[in-house]
């Protein structure tokens, strides 16, 4: 399989296997939405993103493109975006671990991630306008996001390449690690985070989504639709017992 979802615990991991350079085909247009539909219909408490082989991706096998109309590219444009939201619509944290190379659709959809956690030698480019195209799959709009309309326009216009150290400047990525240590502590942030209370994480998700969405104030509207909810969890009321009969820091966290 080019792709394939697996599990460590209660964290998950879709993992992208799919040659020499993980181009984005039509093998990987089915499976890696099947994976991220896996995940979801999980029970994991964190998912991470990441590859095998020498790059995260070399993006993605232009023979697709010749011949495409105006509607077959909408087509699979609508697709595609639908993929990213669909890892965004995940009430969990969710990491895009990237080493070495990643280009297009591998970027735009770790922008669809909750955080990038990037290797030292790691470089990232959203390189469509080679071929005469913009990115379709949003990572204009989400770098835009991140980084600031400016730096997306750059990062789009230029179809440069980017170290991870500039991204991290620019908000794009969150860490950025030794190269032989990537996925250690990817995965071991992965799993402190699939230990804490997943629910208010989830929480916090759409509280940062609101913030984006609508400005603070919009946030603020929706803290006792989304916040006060909590109140209510199993591990909001057993992590404040533990808090009041042990102090911080014991309680331990189910999920629910």
């Amino acid at each position: 399989m080019a792709v394939s979802f697996e599990r460590e615990g209660d964290v998950g991991v879709v993992l992208i296997d799919h040659g020499e350079l993980n181009l984005f085909d039509d093998t990987m247009a089915r499976e890696l939405p099947a994976a991220i539909e896996e995940a979801a219909r999980s029970d994991i408490r964190a998912l991470v993103i990441r590859a095998e082989g020498g790059v995260f991706t070399g993006g993605v096998d232009v023979h697709g493109f010749e011949g495409l109309s105006h509607e077959q590219g909408a087509a699979l444009f609508d697709g595609l975006v639908s993929m990213v939201h669909a890892l965004e619509g995940m009430p969990l944290p969710t990491i895009s671990s990237v080493h070495a190379l990643c280009l297009t659709w591998g970027l735009e959809l770790s922008l669809g991630a909750d955080m990038i956690w990037a290797s030292e030698s790691a470089r990232f480019g959203l390189v469509e306008a080679v071929v005469g195209l913009t990115p379709g799959m949003g990572g204009t709009q989400r770098m835009a996001e991140r980084a600031g309309p400016a730096r997306a326009r750059e990062f789009v216009m230029t179809g440069g390449l980017y170290p991870a150290e500039t991204l991290e400047r620019w908000n794009v990525i969150n860490r950025v690690v030794p190269d032989e240590a990537l996925v250690e502590k990817t995965m071991a942030f992965a799993e402190r985070l699939a230990a804490g209370p997943t629910t208010a994480h989830a929480a916090t998700k759409r509280m940062v989504r609101s913030a984006v969405d609508e400005g603070p104030r919009g946030a603020d509207a929706r803290i006792g639709e989304i916040a006060a909810a909590l109140f209510e969890t199993e591990d909001l009321q057993k992590a404040v017992k533990s808090f009041l009969a042990d102090g911080p820091g014991k309680a331990t966290f189910e999920g629910r």
